[in-house]
């Protein structure tokens, strides 16, 4: 994983709270699922000939 684009500390925290632990792995797993996300709202965005992403995208 190239660059984290999630905030390890709340993705423990929030893990946590739900009873739960985060394994060493997670927290890259979620970022990379963020990433492909993202590049397939970016996808899209551009698709419909547009520069911002919006919600509709995602």
């Amino acid at each position: 994983m190239a660059e984290i684009l999630v905030v390890q500390s709340k993705v423990k925290d929030y893990i946590k709270g739900k009873g739960c632990n985060t394994s060493g792995t997670a927290v890259d797993a979620l970022s990379k699922a963020v990433a492909d996300l993202l590049n397939k709202a970016i996808d899209r965005c551009k698709a419909n000939g547009r520069k911002t992403v919006t919600e509709k995208d995602i």
